[in-house]
């Protein structure tokens, strides 16, 4: 259902973004110069204006729509609720961090070494003065 509401309110900005850039504009933009004769100018504008009137409606229900199905529909999850509760990480006192292996993480009593250049003076590369 959701995904119908999505498709139908897309079709609708795109038609509501065309519509809006084929009216003439009373200064500048994207309207001037442009005299197409496929309507006169008074029929042109009562209907380019009843369909950016229609095509607003529609995009405001779609909207409200599909605020309202996300509020409503389904229960909202939550990322750590996805989390087992007996997981065997939380167990042992180790974390998905000290899975990693970065710097400082600490794998059965011991530290890991330091990266170079951190203060180690054999690692330190003299510089020409």
């Amino acid at each position: 259902m959701q995904t119908v509401i999505i498709v139908i309110h897309l079709i609708v900005v795109v038609a509501l973004v065309g519509v809006v850039l084929m009216q003439r504009s009373e200064g500048g933009g994207l309207g001037v110069g442009g005299g197409s004769g496929f309507m006169s100018a008074r029929g042109a504008a009562n209907a380019l204006t009843r369909t950016t009137a229609l095509l607003a409606a529609a995009f405001f229900a779609t909207s409200l729509a599909l605020s309202l199905i996300a509020r409503y529909g389904a229960s909202p999850t939550d990322i750590l609720d996805r989390i087992p509760a007996g997981s065997e990480q939380m167990q042992d006192g180790s974390g998905v961090l000290d899975q990693l292996g970065g710097s400082g993480a600490t794998t059965g009593g011991e530290t890991a070494p330091a990266p170079a250049g951190e203060g180690n003076a054999e690692d330190q590369v003299p510089t020409d003065q």
